[in-house]
């Protein structure tokens, strides 16, 4: 009986530990689940204080444990060394995107509203924070891309004052090159594009490959500028009654010499506005845009201000002062409702397809 009684006094703290350990995770695991419930971005912060309160919990069971001084400081070592390797290894990634983030910031040769390509993936930026960079592809997708792949990978930006899009066509060694070119410039030129150029690129076995090119300007309709190109060229194309076929449909149909495979144009009875790919695919990379714009905005204001203000001895800086100040104002109140509309986004984002609006 005395020895069952030693046993039970040597176990018992350990047992109480266990018990209080096991009474605070729960209480804490359903008071947080109840005060978060409504909350799709408190996951995080749940399974953050969990996850600490679960180490602390360890900690205590094992100074609780019925061991030795020296065994008990030797566990507390061993989970010492197992943790800091566990930083030491993850920390390699952690530290490098954060550098890659710094590095994206200081050299600015990409801001949110930009069009990017990354290796195979294209799109335009919404959000550049330290560790990551968020970006908005051309199916409205929004992907999470770790700064240090955005640094280690080559990284294409379309420029603000325009980029030169491009497109081929095959045609028949029958038609003259010349015309062809003179009227694939024309189809740019009707497609918005300044400066349009075509090229001769591939002389194949039964046709003939040219590209047709031209300045864009106007860099945030790149998706629809594409498109219009391609169906100038087949406007054009079909007006000089050039046939866009292939050598083996062209070898092989039984029809008449002056047969042509060209529609006939039609003026339809409704027009409508047509919605661009790009006000569908890029709404949060045009809200991060216009919020870039606002802030470069308010940071002129700032700087006029501080010239303003260091010569006052002129009659006119008063006036100018309060127009400056008056300005900035409305550029912060804008840009403190487009945020606000961004983070509502984000909010219905997160919360799911079942969530209500």
């Amino acid at each position: 009986m005395t020895e069952l009684a030693n046993i039970a006094a040597l176990f018992w703290p350990l047992l109480a530990t266990m018990a209080v350990v096991t009474l605070v995770l729960s209480f804490l695991h359903w008071y947080l689940q109840r005060r978060w419930k409504n909350d799709p971005e408190a996951q995080f912060r749940f399974q953050l204080i969990m996850l600490a309160m679960s180490f602390a919990g360890l900690l205590a069971l094992v100074v609780a444990l019925p061991i030795n001084d020296a065994m008990r400081g030797q566990l507390l070592s061993l989970i010492g060394i197992l943790l800091s390797a566990a930083i030491a290894l993850s920390s390699t990634t952690f530290i490098g995107n954060i550098m890659a983030g710094i590095m994206l910031r200081v050299v600015r040769n990409a801001r949110p509203g930009d069009f990017i390509t990354v290796a195979d993936l294209t799109g335009r930026i919404t959000e550049m924070d330290l560790l990551h960079t968020e970006i908005q592809t051309e199916f409205r997708d929004l992907v999470t891309v770790p700064n240090l792949y955005m640094v280690t990978q080559p990284l294409k930006v379309v420029r603000a004052s325009g980029t030169i899009i491009t497109a081929e066509v095959s045609l028949g060694y029958d038609v003259p090159h010349s015309e062809v070119r003179a009227i694939l410039r024309q189809a740019a030129a009707s497609a918005g594009l300044k400066d349009s150029f075509c090229q001769v690129r591939e002389l194949g076995d039964y046709s003939i490959v040219y590209r047709v090119a031209g300045l864009l300007e106007e860099v945030t309709s790149l998706i629809s500028a594409r498109a219009s190109l391609r169906a100038a060229m087949l406007d054009a194309l079909h007006e000089a009654g050039i046939e866009i076929v292939s050598p083996s449909f062209m070898n092989t149909r039984a029809l008449a010499d002056d047969a042509q495979f060209i529609p006939e144009r039609t003026v339809p009875r409704f027009r409508r506005r047509e919605v661009k790919a790009e006000e569908i695919a890029f709404d949060k990379a045009e809200q991060a845009a216009n919020a870039e714009k606002l802030r470069s905005a308010i940071e002129e204001c700032n700087r006029a201000l501080a010239e303003a203000e260091a010569s006052r001895e002129e009659q006119e800086e008063p006036d100018r002062i309060a127009e400056l100040e008056t300005r900035r104002d409305k550029l912060l109140s804008r840009l403190s409702d487009l945020e606000e509309k961004i983070r509502e986004v984000e909010k219905r984002d997160k919360a799911g397809p079942g969530a209500d609006p």
